[in-house]
């Protein structure tokens, strides 16, 4: 869960497995709407806890015309630890019952729209089976991410056996909720060169830790600053919806931000950072003194090696605008992706109902070997193949020929050539620390920043998080790992934050991502690196399957294709700090 939890003592624990009912996965193409701020893990008394804009609103929620209620079931239709999707004319919600106890709560999961009925009920909460976010059941507070909102909650009683709902409209409509945030009691001039918090980086890391300040009471002013030119937006879209803008991806917009006293700099580089002075330097000259300073500059792609490399129409995906390009340009053309990243496979998938030919080059013998193993590897190649796309594996980019500055050929190190109207390299990344180098702030040989469990770098009021990072891992012993998915990113930004106000926490979740490729989405949670053996149950042909990862005697991870809930089951259960065993899985 969270980073609120202690770790309890490690117990056993045997999984049941069930094969759902095959539905239409949307969630890796769906719109995300405006996302929202991330709630705190406290219980925070919740009926009367609703939107964060004026006390208009609440006063409107507490009209009667702005309320519906209804009887939705017999009090003996749910069994404890049952949950089911009730109407309420104008509106659904969720219905659960745990320990004899009835509650509501918004019914769709705010970050993608995930069906929460179909999630998994435990101990107070109910996790997203999709992508593993938890709300808390009386508060609607979100506890684990993704996802910035939380999810409005409803009045609950019964009458003569009867469970009547009484919930809000608006509430019912808009199906999430935002924290309530302080506001900067300073008068705020944007020309000032000093802030009390200053972030680099508008991802995920960057904007939880803004808001999560905001929401713990934080009153003094806070500056995010980023080389992107947009507001926040959901990067992890990008590759999988080529055709999506800035406004579609948006997580929030600059009037949100403006509205909770979060200055925004974009297209503004950080060149150094001066750790006694506590300053950064941007690209134009100009300095800011900071007293917190949070770091989270995420990732750039790898340099690769080739000959003939001055040709446009060659791509590293990083904005909307690239994602616009690379669309556009390889509409009835040949395209080629260089690197069997989950980024350039989703890329490659996106490209299939565009392209004339889609063509992935790739060093391993199939994709995804690293990360899922051979097998599941295998089964998503011919999802590929299936679809027209040509594998060149194990294979490298000798050169790239271009005439006129129009990248024409692509090269391989086997003499094979490719026709190429568009590249895209997808070949990994490295983390964005080298303006770090002289900082005074610690790295490790790759460039990563090291980090505490509280997400201290060795600068006094220096933090990091995000893709940048390796921190202290605690299911294995606390070895130094980087854990680069959008949802861990959210952690850290949090974890950050809560420290920066004196609330100590340390980091403490499951690692889940997601990928979506042909309207199929693969779900993977748990620390898979260095496994040593793959159980897979379901069927790797019909791409229903699941697949538990193993070190030794011990589950560490597992992914999933059209087997929902269970990887968010199986996240759940190491949430809580049991243990599966090898033997209870095969």
């Amino acid at each position: 869960m969270g980073g609120c939890f202690s770790k309890p003592k490690p117990v056993e624990v045997k999984v049941e497995l069930s094969l759902l009912e095959n539905e239409k996965e949307v969630d890796g193409l769906s719109p995300n709407g405006k996302a929202s701020p991330f709630a705190d893990c406290r219980p925070n008394g919740a009926l009367g806890h609703s939107s964060d804009d004026d006390s208009a609103l609440l006063q409107a929620y507490h009209r009667s015309r702005d309320y519906v209620e209804a009887s939705v079931c017999h009090v003996k239709d749910l069994e404890n630890g049952q949950m089911r999707e009730v109407d309420l004319g104008c509106g659904r919600a969720l219905l659960i019952k745990e320990h004899g106890e009835f509650s509501a709560m918004g019914h769709k999961c705010p970050h993608y729209g995930a069906p929460l009925v179909k999630g998994v009920l435990s101990k107070g909460h109910v996790r997203c089976p999709w992508h593993g976010a938890c709300f808390n059941i009386a508060t609607g507070d979100i506890e684990d991410f993704p996802g910035l909102d939380s999810l409005p909650t409803f009045q609950v009683r019964v009458e003569k056996d009867k469970v009547i709902i009484r919930a809000n409209k608006q509430a019912l409509q808009s199906q999430k909720r935002s924290k309530a945030m302080a506001r900067c009691s300073a008068v705020i001039n944007s020309s000032t060169s000093l802030t009390n918090v200053l972030i680099i980086g508008s991802g995920p890391a960057g904007l939880v830790c803004a808001e999560t300040l905001r929401q713990e009471g934080f009153t003094e002013r806070i500056v995010i600053c980023t080389m992107d030119r947009h507001p926040p937006y959901d990067r992890p879209k990008l590759s999988k919806s080529l055709d999506s803008t800035a406004e579609q991806l948006r997580l929030r917009s600059r009037d949100f931000l403006h509205d909770h006293d979060i200055e925004l700099f974009t297209e503004k580089e950080v060149v150094a950072i001066d750790v006694k002075m506590r300053s950064v330097t941007f690209e134009e000259g100009l300095r800011m003194e900071y007293r917190k300073l949070f770091v989270a500059t995420g990732n750039k792609p790898k340099p690769l090696n080739y000959k003939g490399g001055d040709v446009r129409n060659v791509f590293h995906l990083r904005t909307p605008e690239d994602a616009n390009s690379i669309a556009r340009l390889a509409n009835n053309k040949n395209a080629v992706i260089v690197g069997t990243s989950f980024v350039g496979m989703e890329v490659a998938a996106a490209l299939t109902d565009k392209a004339h030919s889609v063509s992935i080059i790739g060093v391993e013998s199939v994709p995804f070997k690293k990360a899922l193993g051979e097998k599941v590897g295998k089964a998503i190649m011919k999802l590929f193949e299936a679809n027209r796309v040509k594998f060149y594996m194990l294979n490298e980019v000798s050169e790239m020929i271009g005439h006129h500055g129009q990248l024409k050929e692509v090269v391989l190190k086997s003499g094979k050539v490719l026709r190429a109207d568009v590249c895209v390299i997808g070949a990994g990344c490295v983390p964005a620390t080298s303006f770090l180098k002289q900082s005074g702030i610690h790295m490790d040989s790759k460039g990563f920043i090291t980090v505490n469990k509280m997400m201290q770098t060795n600068a006094e009021g220096v933090f990091a998080g995000g893709d940048v990072v390796t921190f202290p891992f605690s299911p294995r012993n606390n070895k130094k790992v980087n854990i680069p998915h959008w949802q861990m990113a959210h952690v850290h930004g949090r974890v950050a934050a809560l420290n920066m106000v004196g609330r100590v926490t340390e980091v403490k979740t499951v690692p889940y991502f997601w990928s979506a490729m042909f309207g199929k989405t693969i779900r993977y949670a748990g620390y898979g690196d260095g496994f040593d053996d793959v159980i897979i149950q379901g069927d790797l042909d019909e791409l229903r399957f699941v697949a538990f990862y193993t070190r030794g005697e011990e589950v560490v991870a597992v992914a999933s294709m059209n087997y929902d809930p269970i990887v968010s089951r199986v996240a759940e259960v190491l949430g809580s700090g049991k243990t599966i065993k090898k033997r209870d899985v095969e």
